[in-house]
Protein backbone atom coordinates (compact mmCIF):
# COMPACT_ATOMS: atom_id res chain seq x y z
CA UNK A 1 0.00 0.00 0.00
CA UNK A 2 1.26 3.50 -0.73
CA UNK A 3 2.30 5.77 2.13
CA UNK A 4 0.60 9.04 2.96
CA UNK A 5 2.64 12.25 2.96
CA UNK A 6 2.76 12.22 6.77
CA UNK A 7 3.80 8.56 6.87
CA UNK A 8 6.55 9.24 4.33
CA UNK A 9 7.78 12.20 6.38
CA UNK A 10 7.76 10.13 9.57
CA UNK A 11 9.62 7.26 7.87
CA UNK A 12 12.25 9.70 6.61
CA UNK A 13 12.76 11.01 10.15
CA UNK A 14 13.11 7.47 11.52
CA UNK A 15 15.71 6.66 8.85
CA UNK A 16 17.59 9.84 9.73
CA UNK A 17 17.41 9.31 13.51
CA UNK A 18 16.42 5.68 14.18
CA UNK A 19 16.93 6.06 17.95
CA UNK A 20 14.67 9.10 18.37
CA UNK A 21 11.87 8.88 20.95
CA UNK A 22 8.19 9.26 19.96
CA UNK A 23 8.21 12.67 21.65
CA UNK A 24 11.18 13.82 19.53
CA UNK A 25 9.52 12.57 16.35
CA UNK A 26 6.27 14.30 17.27
CA UNK A 27 8.08 17.58 17.92
CA UNK A 28 9.89 17.45 14.59
CA UNK A 29 6.67 16.57 12.75
CA UNK A 30 4.73 19.29 14.53
CA UNK A 31 2.35 16.62 15.79
CA UNK A 32 1.51 14.71 18.98
CA UNK A 33 2.87 11.49 20.41
CA UNK A 34 -0.55 9.84 20.01
CA UNK A 35 -0.60 10.77 16.34
CA UNK A 36 2.94 9.42 15.84
CA UNK A 37 1.90 6.11 17.41
CA UNK A 38 -1.02 5.83 14.97
CA UNK A 39 1.24 6.51 11.99
CA UNK A 40 3.81 3.98 13.28
CA UNK A 41 1.05 1.34 13.46
CA UNK A 42 0.15 2.12 9.85
CA UNK A 43 3.79 1.87 8.77
CA UNK A 44 4.05 -1.54 10.43
CA UNK A 45 0.89 -2.73 8.66
CA UNK A 46 2.27 -1.54 5.32
CA UNK A 47 5.63 -3.25 5.90
CA UNK A 48 7.68 -0.05 5.98
CA UNK A 49 8.64 -0.81 9.59
CA UNK A 50 9.16 -4.25 11.08
CA UNK A 51 7.91 -3.40 14.56
CA UNK A 52 7.14 -0.68 17.07
CA UNK A 53 10.81 -0.52 18.02
CA UNK A 54 11.31 1.43 14.75
CA UNK A 55 13.07 -1.59 13.24
CA UNK A 56 13.79 -0.66 9.63
CA UNK A 57 14.15 -3.24 6.87
CA UNK A 58 17.81 -3.97 6.22
CA UNK A 59 19.32 -1.71 3.56
CA UNK A 60 22.91 -2.92 3.49
CA UNK A 61 23.84 -5.93 1.41
CA UNK A 62 25.78 -9.03 2.41
CA UNK A 63 29.08 -8.52 4.14
CA UNK A 64 28.04 -5.83 6.61
CA UNK A 65 29.64 -6.22 10.04
CA UNK A 66 28.16 -4.85 13.28
CA UNK A 67 30.82 -4.02 15.89
CA UNK A 68 29.66 -3.67 19.49
CA UNK A 69 31.77 -2.38 22.38
CA UNK A 70 34.14 0.39 23.35
CA UNK A 71 34.78 3.72 21.67
CA UNK A 72 36.97 6.36 23.27
CA UNK A 73 39.43 9.15 22.67
CA UNK A 74 43.11 8.18 22.87
CA UNK A 75 45.45 10.80 24.30
CA UNK A 76 49.19 10.13 24.10
CA UNK A 77 51.70 12.29 25.96
CA UNK A 78 55.40 11.73 25.28
CA UNK A 79 58.32 13.39 26.99
CA UNK A 80 61.10 14.75 24.79
CA UNK A 81 63.78 14.02 27.38
CA UNK A 82 64.30 11.38 30.04
CA UNK A 83 61.20 11.49 32.25
CA UNK A 84 61.59 12.91 35.74
CA UNK A 85 58.89 11.70 38.15
CA UNK A 86 57.10 14.07 40.48
CA UNK A 87 57.44 17.17 38.30
CA UNK A 88 56.41 18.71 34.99
CA UNK A 89 58.19 17.32 31.92
CA UNK A 90 58.42 19.00 28.51
CA UNK A 91 56.83 16.89 25.80
CA UNK A 92 54.23 16.54 23.05
CA UNK A 93 50.66 15.28 23.03
CA UNK A 94 48.41 13.82 20.37
CA UNK A 95 44.72 12.97 20.31
CA UNK A 96 43.15 10.25 18.16
CA UNK A 97 39.98 8.18 17.93
CA UNK A 98 40.30 4.87 19.79
CA UNK A 99 38.55 1.98 21.45
CA UNK A 100 38.62 -1.66 20.36
CA UNK A 101 35.19 -1.81 18.73
CA UNK A 102 35.61 1.58 17.09
CA UNK A 103 39.07 0.67 15.76
CA UNK A 104 37.82 -2.63 14.35
CA UNK A 105 34.96 -0.80 12.63
CA UNK A 106 37.27 1.79 11.06
CA UNK A 107 39.68 -0.91 9.87
CA UNK A 108 36.77 -2.74 8.26
CA UNK A 109 35.64 0.43 6.52
CA UNK A 110 39.17 1.01 5.20
CA UNK A 111 39.09 -2.52 3.80
CA UNK A 112 35.83 -1.86 1.97
CA UNK A 113 33.53 -3.72 4.36
CA UNK A 114 30.35 -1.89 5.47
CA UNK A 115 30.60 -1.48 9.24
CA UNK A 116 28.06 -0.34 11.82
CA UNK A 117 29.25 0.69 15.28
CA UNK A 118 27.17 0.14 18.43
CA UNK A 119 28.82 1.93 21.35
CA UNK A 120 28.35 4.76 23.85
CA UNK A 121 29.65 8.32 23.95
CA UNK A 122 28.65 11.24 26.12
CA UNK A 123 26.77 14.31 25.02
CA UNK A 124 29.98 16.31 25.21
CA UNK A 125 32.56 17.87 22.91
CA UNK A 126 34.73 14.75 22.91
CA UNK A 127 31.74 12.64 21.91
CA UNK A 128 30.89 15.02 19.08
CA UNK A 129 34.48 14.87 17.83
CA UNK A 130 34.76 11.09 18.15
CA UNK A 131 31.57 10.45 16.19
CA UNK A 132 32.52 12.99 13.54
CA UNK A 133 35.95 11.41 13.01
CA UNK A 134 34.56 7.88 12.99
CA UNK A 135 31.81 8.71 10.51
CA UNK A 136 34.33 10.49 8.28
CA UNK A 137 36.31 7.22 8.19
CA UNK A 138 33.30 5.48 6.64
CA UNK A 139 31.67 3.87 9.69
CA UNK A 140 27.90 3.96 10.24
CA UNK A 141 27.52 5.52 13.71
CA UNK A 142 23.73 5.89 13.81
CA UNK A 143 23.37 3.18 16.46
CA UNK A 144 25.86 4.79 18.88
CA UNK A 145 24.15 5.77 22.14
CA UNK A 146 24.55 9.41 23.21
CA UNK A 147 24.25 9.16 26.97
CA UNK A 148 23.74 12.48 28.79
CA UNK A 149 24.78 11.10 32.18
CA UNK A 150 28.26 9.89 31.18
CA UNK A 151 31.48 11.37 29.84
CA UNK A 152 32.98 10.07 26.62
CA UNK A 153 35.61 7.44 27.41
CA UNK A 154 39.30 8.31 27.27
CA UNK A 155 42.55 6.37 27.31
CA UNK A 156 45.49 8.52 28.36
CA UNK A 157 49.01 7.14 27.97
CA UNK A 158 52.24 8.79 29.12
CA UNK A 159 55.38 7.59 27.34
CA UNK A 160 59.01 8.43 27.86
CA UNK A 161 61.32 9.76 25.15
CA UNK A 162 62.03 6.24 23.85
CA UNK A 163 58.34 5.42 23.49
CA UNK A 164 58.09 3.13 26.52
CA UNK A 165 54.85 3.36 28.47
CA UNK A 166 55.25 5.01 31.89
CA UNK A 167 51.62 5.04 32.99
CA UNK A 168 48.17 4.89 31.43
CA UNK A 169 44.71 5.79 32.67
CA UNK A 170 41.61 4.23 31.10
CA UNK A 171 38.37 6.04 31.89
CA UNK A 172 35.92 3.68 30.19
CA UNK A 173 32.87 3.79 32.45
CA UNK A 174 30.72 5.03 29.54
CA UNK A 175 30.39 1.54 28.07
CA UNK A 176 28.43 0.48 31.16
CA UNK A 177 25.52 2.42 29.64
CA UNK A 178 25.36 -0.17 26.86
CA UNK A 179 22.87 -2.21 28.88
CA UNK A 180 20.76 -5.14 27.68
CA UNK A 181 17.88 -2.69 27.28
CA UNK A 182 19.99 -0.37 25.12
CA UNK A 183 21.03 -3.33 22.95
CA UNK A 184 17.42 -4.46 22.70
CA UNK A 185 16.49 -1.04 21.29
CA UNK A 186 19.24 -1.44 18.67
CA UNK A 187 18.47 -5.01 17.70
CA UNK A 188 17.34 -3.91 14.24
CA UNK A 189 20.92 -3.13 13.24
CA UNK A 190 21.73 -6.86 13.42
CA UNK A 191 19.33 -7.81 10.63
CA UNK A 192 21.12 -8.92 7.50
CA UNK A 193 24.60 -8.60 9.00
CA UNK A 194 27.30 -11.09 8.03
CA UNK A 195 29.04 -10.93 11.42
CA UNK A 196 28.74 -9.31 14.82
CA UNK A 197 31.92 -8.39 16.68
CA UNK A 198 31.52 -8.25 20.47
CA UNK A 199 34.43 -6.78 22.42
CA UNK A 200 35.16 -7.62 26.03
CA UNK A 201 34.43 -4.08 27.22
CA UNK A 202 30.74 -5.02 27.25
CA UNK A 203 29.26 -5.70 30.69
CA UNK A 204 28.71 -9.41 31.28
CA UNK A 205 24.91 -9.24 31.12
CA UNK A 206 25.03 -7.13 27.96
CA UNK A 207 27.41 -9.56 26.29
CA UNK A 208 25.07 -12.47 27.01
CA UNK A 209 22.08 -10.50 25.71
CA UNK A 210 23.94 -9.57 22.53
CA UNK A 211 24.77 -13.23 21.91
CA UNK A 212 21.10 -14.06 22.38
CA UNK A 213 19.96 -11.31 19.99
CA UNK A 214 22.49 -12.41 17.38
CA UNK A 215 21.30 -16.01 17.66
CA UNK A 216 17.71 -14.87 17.11
CA UNK A 217 18.82 -12.90 14.04
CA UNK A 218 20.91 -15.82 12.74
CA UNK A 219 24.13 -13.79 12.74
CA UNK A 220 27.46 -15.34 13.87
CA UNK A 221 29.42 -13.56 16.60
CA UNK A 222 33.17 -13.22 17.06
CA UNK A 223 34.25 -12.38 20.61
CA UNK A 224 37.39 -10.26 21.05
CA UNK A 225 38.37 -10.58 24.74
CA UNK A 226 40.34 -7.25 24.98
CA UNK A 227 42.10 -8.23 28.24
CA UNK A 228 42.49 -11.09 30.70
CA UNK A 229 39.91 -9.83 33.25
CA UNK A 230 37.38 -9.00 30.53
CA UNK A 231 37.86 -12.33 28.74
CA UNK A 232 36.17 -14.08 31.63
CA UNK A 233 32.93 -12.18 30.98
CA UNK A 234 31.92 -14.64 28.27
CA UNK A 235 32.17 -17.71 30.51
CA UNK A 236 28.63 -17.41 31.89
CA UNK A 237 27.28 -17.14 28.35
CA UNK A 238 29.24 -20.25 27.34
CA UNK A 239 27.79 -22.11 30.30
CA UNK A 240 24.30 -21.05 29.20
CA UNK A 241 24.85 -22.40 25.68
CA UNK A 242 25.33 -18.97 24.08
CA UNK A 243 28.64 -19.66 22.38
CA UNK A 244 30.11 -17.19 19.91
CA UNK A 245 31.07 -18.59 16.53
CA UNK A 246 34.66 -17.46 16.97
CA UNK A 247 37.00 -16.17 19.68
CA UNK A 248 40.29 -14.30 19.17
CA UNK A 249 42.26 -14.41 22.45
CA UNK A 250 45.96 -14.12 23.13
CA UNK A 251 47.40 -16.91 25.27
CA UNK A 252 46.66 -15.41 28.73
CA UNK A 253 43.13 -14.50 27.58
CA UNK A 254 42.64 -18.06 26.35
CA UNK A 255 43.34 -19.24 29.90
CA UNK A 256 40.79 -16.75 31.24
CA UNK A 257 38.16 -18.07 28.81
CA UNK A 258 38.67 -21.57 30.23
CA UNK A 259 39.33 -20.72 33.86
CA UNK A 260 42.81 -22.22 33.97
CA UNK A 261 46.28 -21.27 32.75
CA UNK A 262 47.36 -22.46 29.31
CA UNK A 263 51.07 -22.77 28.41
CA UNK A 264 52.16 -21.08 25.19
CA UNK A 265 52.98 -24.38 23.52
CA UNK A 266 51.27 -25.74 20.38
CA UNK A 267 49.98 -28.96 21.97
CA UNK A 268 48.59 -27.11 24.99
CA UNK A 269 46.96 -24.52 22.72
CA UNK A 270 45.38 -27.26 20.61
CA UNK A 271 43.97 -28.92 23.73
CA UNK A 272 42.61 -25.60 25.01
CA UNK A 273 40.98 -24.89 21.66
CA UNK A 274 39.37 -28.33 21.78
CA UNK A 275 37.80 -27.41 25.13
CA UNK A 276 36.21 -24.35 23.53
CA UNK A 277 35.05 -26.36 20.52
CA UNK A 278 33.29 -28.69 22.95
CA UNK A 279 31.38 -25.68 24.29
CA UNK A 280 30.18 -24.70 20.81
CA UNK A 281 32.89 -22.29 19.61
CA UNK A 282 33.67 -23.09 15.97
CA UNK A 283 36.81 -20.99 15.36
CA UNK A 284 39.53 -20.40 17.95
CA UNK A 285 42.27 -18.04 16.76
CA UNK A 286 45.01 -17.66 19.38
CA UNK A 287 47.39 -14.71 18.94
CA UNK A 288 50.96 -15.42 20.06
CA UNK A 289 52.70 -12.11 19.36
CA UNK A 290 56.05 -12.54 17.65
CA UNK A 291 55.44 -16.31 17.55
CA UNK A 292 52.51 -15.83 15.17
CA UNK A 293 49.16 -17.48 15.85
CA UNK A 294 47.32 -20.77 15.99
CA UNK A 295 43.95 -21.20 14.28
CA UNK A 296 41.79 -24.15 15.29
CA UNK A 297 38.81 -24.81 13.03
CA UNK A 298 36.68 -27.81 12.02
CA UNK A 299 38.99 -28.24 9.02
CA UNK A 300 41.99 -28.67 11.30
CA UNK A 301 44.67 -26.67 13.12
CA UNK A 302 46.94 -24.21 11.32
CA UNK A 303 50.00 -22.56 12.83
CA UNK A 304 50.86 -19.22 11.23
CA UNK A 305 54.01 -17.13 11.46
CA UNK A 306 54.00 -13.40 12.17
CA UNK A 307 55.13 -11.32 9.21
CA UNK A 308 58.31 -9.24 9.56
CA UNK A 309 57.75 -5.56 10.32
CA UNK A 310 59.64 -2.47 11.46
CA UNK A 311 57.78 -1.89 14.72
CA UNK A 312 56.93 1.71 15.63
CA UNK A 313 53.81 1.24 17.79
CA UNK A 314 51.95 -2.01 18.50
CA UNK A 315 48.73 -0.20 19.47
CA UNK A 316 45.78 -1.42 17.42
CA UNK A 317 47.54 -4.40 15.81
CA UNK A 318 45.01 -6.89 17.18
CA UNK A 319 42.10 -4.73 16.02
CA UNK A 320 43.53 -4.66 12.49
CA UNK A 321 44.10 -8.44 12.56
CA UNK A 322 40.46 -9.09 13.40
CA UNK A 323 39.12 -6.65 10.81
CA UNK A 324 41.26 -8.08 8.01
CA UNK A 325 40.31 -11.62 9.05
CA UNK A 326 36.59 -10.81 8.77
CA UNK A 327 37.06 -8.89 5.52
CA UNK A 328 38.78 -11.92 4.02
CA UNK A 329 36.08 -14.29 5.27
CA UNK A 330 33.46 -12.00 3.72
CA UNK A 331 35.36 -12.24 0.43
CA UNK A 332 35.03 -16.02 0.53
CA UNK A 333 38.49 -17.02 1.79
CA UNK A 334 39.00 -20.04 4.02
CA UNK A 335 39.70 -19.25 7.71
CA UNK A 336 43.42 -20.07 7.48
CA UNK A 337 43.89 -17.79 4.47
CA UNK A 338 41.81 -15.11 6.21
CA UNK A 339 44.12 -15.35 9.23
CA UNK A 340 47.11 -14.71 6.95
CA UNK A 341 45.40 -11.51 5.83
CA UNK A 342 45.08 -10.65 9.52
CA UNK A 343 48.82 -11.03 10.04
CA UNK A 344 49.52 -8.78 7.06
CA UNK A 345 47.20 -6.10 8.48
CA UNK A 346 48.94 -6.34 11.86
CA UNK A 347 52.36 -5.88 10.23
CA UNK A 348 51.15 -2.78 8.41
CA UNK A 349 49.64 -1.38 11.62
CA UNK A 350 52.69 -1.80 13.87
CA UNK A 351 54.74 0.10 11.29
CA UNK A 352 52.44 3.10 11.74
CA UNK A 353 52.25 5.68 14.51
CA UNK A 354 48.45 5.34 14.37
CA UNK A 355 46.20 2.76 16.03
CA UNK A 356 44.43 2.48 12.68
CA UNK A 357 46.95 2.70 9.87
CA UNK A 358 45.95 5.26 7.22
CA UNK A 359 47.72 3.06 4.64
CA UNK A 360 45.60 -0.03 5.33
CA UNK A 361 43.88 -1.16 2.11
CA UNK A 362 43.16 -4.52 0.45
CA UNK A 363 45.96 -3.76 -2.02
CA UNK A 364 48.43 -3.06 0.79
CA UNK A 365 47.55 -6.36 2.48
CA UNK A 366 47.99 -8.26 -0.76
CA UNK A 367 51.33 -6.57 -1.40
CA UNK A 368 52.56 -7.49 2.09
CA UNK A 369 51.49 -11.12 1.59
CA UNK A 370 53.16 -11.27 -1.80
CA UNK A 371 56.35 -9.78 -0.39
CA UNK A 372 56.37 -12.30 2.46
CA UNK A 373 55.91 -15.19 0.02
CA UNK A 374 58.76 -13.92 -2.14
CA UNK A 375 61.20 -13.59 0.75
CA UNK A 376 60.00 -16.65 2.61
Amino acid sequence: MPLTDTESALLALIRETPLATPEELARRLGSTRASVNVHVSNLVKKGALLGRGYVLPAESGPGRVVVVGGANVDVKARTIQTAVPGTSNPGVTAQAPGGVARNVAENLARLGVPASLVSVVGRDALGDWLLRETEAAGVDVRAVLRAPEVSTGTYTAVLDASGELLVAVAAMAAVEALTPAALQERRGVLRGAAWVVADGNLPEASLAHLLSLAAEAGVPVVFEPVSVPKAARVRSALAAGLAPQAVTPNVPELGALLGHAVPDEPEALRAAAAELHAQGVRLVWVRRGAAGSLLSAPEGVTELSALPAEVRDVTGAGDAMLAAFLAALAAGLAPADAARHGHAAAALTVESDHAVSPTLTPAAIQARLTGAATTG
